[in-house]
């Protein structure tokens, strides 16, 4: 059962986020079937977002590079959790994401997804 707290946490991210937020996509590719083969399918997910910079004293070079962004998803309406392997689409841009943080403290309730993307090449 959802703790009432993390539903109405869940509740103000999604306020806030859609305040001062923007859509986006959520993809996530289906890898080919490993007998026929084939292109990976990849399959969007409407979401709402806010991606920020990362400050500069967390930018080491190696877990943190120039460029990353630290992209807050609601979890509200998302049919998905986002993970590694996925892409965002934030500004326009294509961000892979790196790691992630589903925010779930009892484990039941996603309050916000917060992932790390980089640029996707």
């Amino acid at each position: 059962m959802a703790n009432p707290l993390y539903v109405h946490l869940q509740a103000t991210a999604q306020r806030l986020i859609a305040k001062f937020g923007q859509a986006g996509v959520v993809t996530r590719l289906t890898p080919p079937d490993p007998i026929l083969g084939g292109e990976p399918v990849p399959t969007p997910y409407p979401a709402t977002l806010v991606p920020l910079t990362y400050e500069a004293r967390y930018v080491d070079g190696t877990v943190i590079r120039t460029g990353d962004m630290q992209i807050y998803i609601s979890a509200v309406g998302l049919s998905i959790e986002p993970t590694v392997g996925d892409i965002v689409t934030a500004n326009g841009t294509d961000y892979a994401i790196i790691t992630g943080d589903p925010n779930k403290y009892d484990g039941v309730t996603n309050v916000v997804f917060i992932v790390q993307g980089r640029t996707a090449s």
